[in-house]
């Protein structure tokens, strides 16, 4: 099968059933994926399959064949996506495990919402999400104000 990573296309001929998560990581060395749950509860693990935040741990190989996958890597070449900046100036993370799914959970959400996603949604779509170290005032205003300079 054939999946584009990151605009790379990229093949796979292995079982079908395998987590995405461990394509990007084991075989592709793309380890700003991070496992966390493996059950697709905690969002560590979240990417982008055609601009739809999708948890790689739970998602197999055989539902991106033909699709396009986003990680944290391929999010900005200079890491200066407005999510990515808006971290950056909320100093929000602290150990940073979460940070990589947290991220490309906030970018679907502004890119669906165009830029204005209303408080309700902010905290609604980023509560699936955990932070360990409690950052959640942090990240809500960092999604905030990505969500301003969108």
């Amino acid at each position: 099968m054939q999946v584009k990573v990151n605009s790379q296309d990229k093949a796979y001929a292995g079982d079908p059933q395998m987590p995405l998560m461990w394509f990007l990581r084991d075989e592709l060395g793309l380890t700003g994926t991070k496992f966390g749950c493996g059950a697709g509860l905690c969002g560590a693990c979240t990417v982008h399959v055609d601009g739809k935040a999708v948890r790689s741990c739970v998602t197999p190989m055989s539902a991106v064949s033909g699709h396009a996958v986003t990680t944290i890597e391929g999010l900005s070449s200079d890491g200066n996506h407005p999510v990515q900046k808006a971290w950056r100036a909320e100093n929000v993370p602290q150990c940073g495990y979460c940070q990589p799914g947290q991220i490309m959970q906030a970018a679907a959400l502004i890119a669906e919402k165009k830029g204005k996603p209303s408080e309700q949604e902010i905290y609604s779509t980023m509560s699936g999400n955990i932070c360990r170290c409690g950052c959640y005032q942090r990240i809500f205003a960092a999604v905030k104000l990505a969500a301003q300079g969108a």
